[in-house]
């Protein structure tokens, strides 16, 4: 979905948000975690073994990891405690079922740092992980 449509973000959006964003998503380094993916443009390094290892040195080496992705690369994320800040964002929709982010099941102290809303309706909240 990101590299659909950031590359050229100017073609299907005129909003100053889309048109201030496209750049700098462009010429930031990105990291891809994929079970299938082998490589991808955009400054995009792949990784799809030693995730553990490589991510931990990323973080190691002074790198500020922002994830985008689902619930399975979460909680694999979760388990091996590579995640310092949780930010969910709840959105006033009720599905009613979906794919639990947090399995097996895992318990661990997180610290709310702040909470926001968004357009009176989706409400951000970020944790950080208590240590």
């Amino acid at each position: 979905m990101m590299s659909n449509y950031w590359p050229r973000a100017e073609e299907f959006s005129t909003h100053e948000h889309d048109l201030a964003f496209a750049p700098v998503w462009r010429a930031a380094p990105k990291v891809a975690v994929s079970s299938t993916l082998t490589q991808a443009d955009w400054n995009t390094r792949v990784i799809n073994t030693d995730v553990v290892e490589e991510l931990t040195a990323l973080k190691d080496g002074g790198a500020h990891l922002l994830l985008f992705g689902g619930s399975t690369l979460a909680g694999f994320l979760t388990e091996h405690q590579l995640i310092d800040e949780y930010q969910i964002f709840v959105h006033p929709v009720v599905l009613g079922g979906g794919k639990r982010v947090f399995t097996p099941q895992q318990r661990f102290d997180l610290t709310l740092v702040e909470t926001r809303t968004f357009d009176s309706q989706v409400v951000l909240l970020r944790h950080e992980r208590a240590d």
